[in-house]
């Protein structure tokens, strides 16, 4: 699901906000998250899941064009782990088809 197509869904489901609102809420939502990311803090939605950052160290690959050697510097990736509902709804949905 895109995000646009995630502005769509929810305005369909909830036709008392505008197409204008339900595009900022989500807008307002991804900036925090991102904002809370960049500021090293994590995230928890209870049910949903939690947002961090894994630190990946420094190391070592190859060109697959030429196979030269190429130094890869260490870097701070964010990284989502689904909370126990999230999975087991994921789960019972995978199971029922």
């Amino acid at each position: 699901m895109t995000k646009s197509e995630l502005i769509d869904n929810l305005s369909l489901h909830h036709s008392q906000l505008s197409l204008r609102d339900v595009e900022l809420g989500v807008k307002i939502i991804l900036d925090r998250i991102t904002e809370a990311l960049v500021d090293d803090e994590r995230i928890e939605i209870r049910g949903f899941g939690s947002f961090k950052l894994h630190e990946r160290p420094p190391r070592t690959g190859r060109n697959p064009r030429t196979g030269e050697v190429v130094n890869i510097p260490a870097k701070r990736v964010p990284h989502f782990k689904p909370g126990k509902e999230l999975r087991e709804r994921v789960d019972q949905a995978s199971q029922a088809a």
